[in-house]
């Protein structure tokens, strides 16, 4: 009994020692009010290869490939252009639209290759890795 009688009175005193309360009328809160800021952009909260990405294609690049590949006509004078970071790459021709098979050659550096089946023109054009 006496024990819990001392623990009361600890606690009393301890409570008489925190800080004393404020009434939450006159408590300010400090917090980020999207009306005054705004909600951030793209650019503003990227970080790493995405930002990277981003201030590419702001100055007109394509360096991971994201966007839709130009169309090209397959002749001699207009080829389709394959990119590589090699001399040679394998390329697959669907030479018909409903065709099931694929037609695979290997297309080198130079002059644009023709594909053996359809006769559609290639050019393999080299392209430096992003990063």
């Amino acid at each position: 009994m006496a024990a819990v009688f001392r623990c009361k009175l600890v606690s009393r005193g301890l409570s008489r020692l925190a800080a004393p309360r404020v009434p939450a009328a006159s408590r300010i809160i400090a917090s980020r009010s999207l009306a005054s800021t705004g909600i951030p952009t793209d650019e503003e909260q990227s970080t790493g290869l995405e930002r990277k990405a981003l201030q590419a294609m702001k100055k007109g690049k394509d360096p991971y490939s994201i966007f839709k590949p130009k169309e090209y006509a397959g002749t001699k004078e207009d080829p389709h252009v394959v990119p590589s970071i090699t001399d040679k790459r394998l390329v697959g021709c669907i030479c018909e639209e409903d065709n099931t098979a694929i037609v695979w050659f290997w297309l080198h550096s130079g002059n644009p290759q023709r594909c053996p089946s359809c006769g559609s023109h290639y050019k393999l054009e080299h392209h430096e890795l992003p990063h």
